[in-house]
């Protein structure tokens, strides 16, 4: 791609993006959203293989169709209302059909098929990109009208994704899969303490960015893709792979480690709330996906790699 399409993609990324959180009015809001989508979708279709383009059409056909999903909530509620403001939306159906599209934008579960194999068609740099500057927005909405929302639907969606984010995880080789089914988990954390701490929910976010952030660029760095480049890794450059898996813990939220953070308020928040059941559920489902964490982990620091 040449320098100047380049600058025009990556402002309309940004632009997009900013458009949608300071937006007021749902319009706008929707507008910053598909300018964001349609700037993304050349950088995933880069590779010039079939498999990137099919990944171009599973993400654009999912962020199309969440797109018409909010544009119709939106307008049931102006109808309802007369308002388009964001902070207006009071229809229990406009509200609802807005968190399922949110949600499928952002890639949670139920409507989160389309991540792991968007992921694993592009690049390690376009999927850091999806799985962090890419969600920025839809969390600012249902931040927005986090207040709406019927409680026991983010809740319930949020312990779907960390079932799904934990288990998916599991029996998976290719890293970029791997960190897809990490990040449904955490939207999953995200989604669920959204219904009692909203602000609570945005610092996750925050540091589960923080966290995959770096994870993206050394394995960018050292060209990793799959559980079996990590097992040679360890011979060209020891502190990436040692920071890699330090990271990987980290992120699965293990103490003492910074991830662990986030997760320990939110456990604090659904106790103090007494929904004790809730935050045991939380706490397995953590389990879960610690399990493949710590598998990654122990093919980096344990096992040494085939020598001559």
């Amino acid at each position: 791609i040449n320098p100047t399409s380049i600058t025009i993609i990556t402002l309309s990324i940004i632009m997009g993006t900013i458009m949608t959180m300071s937006s007021s009015n749902w319009l706008m809001a929707w507008i910053g959203l598909e300018l964001n989508m349609l700037a993304i979708l050349p950088i995933i279709s880069k590779p010039k293989t079939t498999r990137a383009s099919e990944a171009t059409i599973k993400y654009f056909l999912t962020q199309a169709i969440a797109s018409a999903m909010m544009l119709l909530s939106s307008t049931t509620n102006a109808w309802q209302t007369g308002s388009w403001d964001i902070l207006e939306l009071k229809n229990k159906f406009s509200t609802t059909i807005m968190t399922l599209s949110l949600m499928m934008k952002m890639g949670a579960a139920p409507i989160h098929f389309w991540l792991p194999e968007v992921l694993q068609g592009t690049t390690l740099q376009t999927a850091l990109l999806i799985t962090t500057w890419q969600k920025l927005a839809p969390i600012s909405l249902m931040y927005m009208i986090s207040n709406n929302i019927q409680p026991a639907l983010l809740m319930s969606a949020g312990i779907l994704s960390m079932i799904v984010g934990g288990l998916g995880g599991i029996n998976q080789t290719q890293l970029r899969k791997t960190m897809a089914y990490s990040s449904i988990n955490n939207l999953g954390w995200t989604i669920m303490i959204m219904a009692l701490s909203p602000n609570l929910a945005v610092m996750n976010i925050f540091i589960y960015m923080i966290m995959t952030t770096p994870i993206f660029l050394m394995m960018t760095s050292t060209s990793t893709k799959t559980l079996q480049n990590l097992t040679t890794t360890w011979t060209t450059s020891t502190a990436t792979t040692l920071s890699i898996a330090l990271l990987m813990l980290s992120t699965s939220g293990l103490p003492p480690f910074t991830g662990f953070l986030p997760k320990m308020l939110a456990l604090n928040e659904l106790i103090t709330q007494k929904l004790t059941t809730l935050a045991t559920l939380a706490i397995m489902t953590s389990l879960v996906s610690l399990l493949f964490y710590l598998r990654v982990t122990y093919l980096i620091m344990v096992l040494t790699s085939p020598m001559t």
